[in-house]
């Protein structure tokens, strides 16, 4: 018997819980059906009992409806345990239902929470943007409020000045004032100019000649009122007198050639003046030596000819040949060196080579300030074409320090004026 029940528990172990509720229901059938039978068969044995009369079927008769009152009572039990069976399953399934609405809600509290993760590191990202323009801003407005008060200081015009008309590039020649022959612009700085012309000129064996000074001057003037229609025909004399006694190949023919380049350079008519200039270069070249300051001169006319018409990687290495003869010739630390170094600089700055820049204009600073005091014009000049040059890099606080310098500096001279002011 034992082998015949493990295979039946076995399989009940196997059943779902639909399949026992199911079969928990026809036992529950069965069972009445059961009861039913034995309470008929029980009726039927107390009817027979009082309708004997002998003392020993009597007896068998109550045994035997005994016994189905013990089974009855069992079938009963039975009934009464399926049905907390059937009542427990509902309870179970109710439950059941009950677990997956609660998976369902924390499925949605998942995604809801995780839409407002991405919310915040989204508005964190913006938050972090935004600090980062505010700091942006503040410094940018720093550098204006510095701007703001250096223009009251800087009497001289700045030569990163934009002029009406021109291109948004630097402008080469507004830098510092050149040698006289290198400018038909009338400015403060002319005789002063002409005479360091003279004299670098004697330092080669070449001296300008008076005539030519003078004819240098009187078509400065032609030029400034704009009365270019008398300027040039009277450059173009000259050059054919000079032609003509002296020959073409004659320093003071370069020097005339020179002269009437840059009153074609002012007219815009770059072509004309390029052709010139190259000409004047090979004349002193051939004439005078290719080490002379003259033709470092026609080299800076020529790079700042190509810088106008914004070729400044052409224009490069005319300024950088004209740098090496002033060093050679005027040494390392002279003041015309500087004012080379800054030309270059500027001309390294229109390329984005801001390395290069940096370089340039701190040699050229240190220079001024050695040879020429820290109260020169030139040193805030040339302190401002570095702080600009930081700015457009987005280096802040090293154009910061420039401007203050630049400032307490300029205080400093205010303040020693009035005090000069009041002493007897």
């Amino acid at each position: 018997m034992s082998v015949m029940v493990y295979p039946r528990e076995e399989k009940l172990e196997k059943l779902s819980q639909e399949e026992i509720i199911s079969s928990t229901k026809q036992v529950i059938q069965g069972l009445e059906t059961l009861k039913n039978e034995h309470n008929t068969i029980l009726h039927s044995l107390l009817e027979a009992i009082t309708s004997l009369k002998k003392e020993e079927e009597t007896n068998v008769v109550q045994e035997k409806s005994s016994l189905l009152h013990k089974s009855v009572e069992m079938i009963e039990l039975g009934l009464e345990e399926a049905q907390v069976m059937t009542a427990l399953s509902g309870h179970l399934n109710a439950v059941e239902s009950e677990k997956q609405k609660l998976r369902a809600q924390v499925r949605r509290l998942c995604q809801e929470n995780q839409w407002l993760r991405d919310e915040l590191a989204a508005s964190q990202q913006k938050l972090q943007h935004s600090e980062q323009s505010v700091v942006q801003l503040e410094e940018e407005m720093k550098h204006l409020e510095f701007m703001s008060q250096l223009r009251k200081y800087d009497e001289d015009a700045s030569p990163l000045e934009e002029k009406e008309g021109e291109p948004h590039k630097d402008c080469l020649d507004d830098l510092f004032p050149n040698e006289a022959e290198e400018h038909v612009h009338p400015t403060q700085h002319q005789h002063s100019s002409s005479t360091a012309a003279v004299a670098a000129a004697q330092r080669g064996g070449y001296e300008i000649p008076a005539r030519l000074r003078t004819l240098h001057n009187l078509v400065i003037q032609y030029a400034s009122q704009g009365r270019y229609e008398v300027a040039v025909p009277l450059c173009k004399q000259a050059l054919e007198d000079l032609e003509k006694t002296s020959g073409h190949d004659h320093p003071d023919v370069a020097t005339m050639l020179n002269i009437l380049a840059l009153v074609y350079r002012d007219q815009n008519k770059y072509k004309e003046a390029a052709h010139l200039l190259y000409d004047a270069l090979s004349i002193r070249e051939k004439t005078l030596g290719k080490d002379h300051p003259a033709v470092a001169a026609t080299l800076n006319n020529l790079a700042v000819l190509y810088g106008k018409r914004g070729k400044y990687k052409e224009a490069e290495p005319l300024c950088k040949r004209a740098l090496e003869i002033r060093e050679k010739v005027l040494g390392k630390d002279h003041p015309d060196v500087a004012k080379q170094l800054n030309n270059l600089a500027l001309l390294c700055q229109n390329q984005g080579k801001y390395g290069e820049v940096e370089y340039y204009y701190r040699r050229a600073l240190e220079i001024y300030e050695r040879r020429l005091g820290p109260d020169d014009p030139n040193v805030a000049k040339t302190k401002n074409n570095l702080a600009s040059c930081f700015l457009k890099q987005g280096k802040y606080r090293e154009a910061e320090v420039l401007y203050k310098e630049i400032l307490t500096r300029a205080h400093e001279k205010e303040a020693d004026g009035k005090q000069g002011g009041w002493k007897v």
